[in-house]
């Protein structure tokens, strides 16, 4: 941070210069802005005139250029300075630009007015939108402040639900993934969740689900908050704590408004997660996200909701479990030998021998070799089997054989993200990031390298006892 302070505090030394230059250094990939109210240099870092240029266009022309360099959220970071405004592109966060102390009330307070939010209180967090058209183009912002030390920090969630009018199809499900999503959502009455952490696509998979269901011989109502897309013969109804409207009380209205399928938001509390699951096992299908990493975490998760074992085996239906994987950069990846440790892992989880995969290189169109991300799926649809286990309270070893044994058609996130990486369209090194080493799917190598490590060992100690018999 200290090199942005000496930024604003006028110092002009060269070197540091370029130091700034090189952090600063942003997405080439994209095209930015061509206003005339601020200009980009050879590493395509904004510089905005703050003395001559209206706050109003300053922040506008940030928007507009963080849209166009594909960003998914922009970050008003406070400090005694100023403020340092970064943007999170294909999952990472970049240095954007440095706004001045003289400007930090001025850009904080106009971000606050046309997120709709009360620019007299800075001691509590808020939350607003920005809805509506900023130099042509059509945007739907979700802002957050929060107060802090150094001031208030706002983030700028750039929402784009593009991909889900395009359909399931158009998002990166492999061809047995998108035949087990197709049989879920052919299931009249069932619980359906979607799961991954934030930023994982959740929302996006379940409005794709909804424009696949969304027909006019069906009643859809949805719970939401906030409602992030409006969709053309759906009633969606927004959440509103403050005035005694929460998921729970919305769904007990909802019930009685004759619905063939309801989708909840979030399941986030117990009596959300027992309404929903008896509103499956009463004829209705039903489509929510849960906060967890995998299948059979989020069964556990429900279970932990006070949910009851023989409802939750009578309702559920099916379970899809997403990460967003950065893409390798078309332009620039290359092939290379795959290592012992690739090979192995391939072999455990493909059963295939693979010797060659592409990794990240890095050229003028891209950001460290990638570009743009696709999600990585485990798709599980329950059985009757799994089902009755999960009624009778088996352990979860039981019901991991259930779920990952031989006859199960679940493709494991690894294994999904495995056969992506044999497609070219992202590394190894991107799996593993997003995957933890201690997964048991991992552990499944180190387990096989641990016994033949230790065979040889054997082996070898073996040998010197002979050596050393008379």
């Amino acid at each position: 941070m200290k090199m942005f302070e000496d930024q604003l505090m006028g110092n002009t030394n060269t070197e540091t210069t370029k130091q700034e230059t090189q952090a600063l250094k942003q997405d080439p990939s994209s095209t930015p802005n061509t206003s005339e109210n601020f200009i980009t240099d050879l590493e395509g870092v904004p510089t905005f005139d703050y003395e001559n240029i209206p706050i109003v266009d300053i922040v506008n022309d940030m928007i507009v250029d963080s849209i166009s360099r594909g960003a998914s959220d922009i970050h008003f970071d406070p400090f005694d300075s100023g403020i340092h405004v970064r943007i999170r592109i294909d999952g990472d966060l970049h240095n954007y630009t440095l706004v001045p102390l003289s400007m930090k009330k001025n850009m904080i307070t106009r971000v606050k007015i046309i997120a709709n939010m009360n620019i007299t209180e800075s001691r509590l967090p808020q939350d607003g939108a920005i809805k509506g058209l900023i130099e042509n183009y059509n945007v739907d912002l979700r802002v957050s402040c929060l107060p802090t030390n150094l001031g208030e920090k706002i983030v700028i969630r750039i929402l784009d639900y593009s991909m889900s009018s395009t359909g399931l199809e158009n998002l990166g499900f492999s061809k047995e993934n998108l035949t087990l999503v197709n049989k879920m959502l052919a299931i009249p009455n069932g619980i359906i969740l979607v799961t991954g952490a934030t930023g994982s696509g959740k929302s996006t998979t379940v409005y794709s689900m909804l424009q696949k269901l969304n027909t006019e011989n069906r009643n859809l109502i949805t719970v939401e908050d906030p409602i992030e897309m409006n969709i053309d013969g759906i009633n969606q109804v927004q959440v509103n704590s403050e005035i005694g409207m929460t998921f729970g009380s919305a769904l007990r209205s909802i019930l009685r408004q004759d619905p063939d399928i309801i989708m909840i938001g979030e399941i986030r509390d117990s009596e959300t997660a027992r309404i929903a699951v008896r509103s499956a096992i009463t004829g209705h299908l039903v489509l929510s996200t849960v906060h967890t990493n995998d299948s059979l975490n989020t069964i556990e998760r429900l279970l932990d909701m006070d949910v009851e074992r023989y409802l939750l085996g009578a309702a559920i239906s099916g379970i899809v479990s997403q990460k967003l994987a950065r893409k390798l950069c078309d332009n620039c990846k290359s092939l290379r030998p795959t290592t012992d440790y690739e090979k192995k892992v391939f072999k455990n989880n493909l059963g295939l021998d693979v010797n060659e995969i592409y990794e990240a290189k890095g050229c003028p169109k891209c950001t460290g070799g990638y570009r743009g991300r696709i999600p990585i799926h485990e798709v599980l649809l329950i059985n009757q089997e799994i089902k009755d286990a999960i009624s009778a309270g088996l352990p979860k070893t039981k019901l991991r054989e259930l779920v990952f044994g031989e006859n199960s058609e679940i493709t494991t996130m690894l294994q999904d993200g495995l056969k992506k990486i044999l497609t070219g369209i992202t590394s190894f090194d991107e799996i593993l990031r997003l995957i933890e080493l201690d997964d048991e799917e991992m552990n499944s190598y180190k387990l096989v390298e641990h016994e033949i490590t230790n065979a040889e060992n054997n082996q070898s100690d073996e040998k010197e006892l002979e050596t050393f018999t008379f």
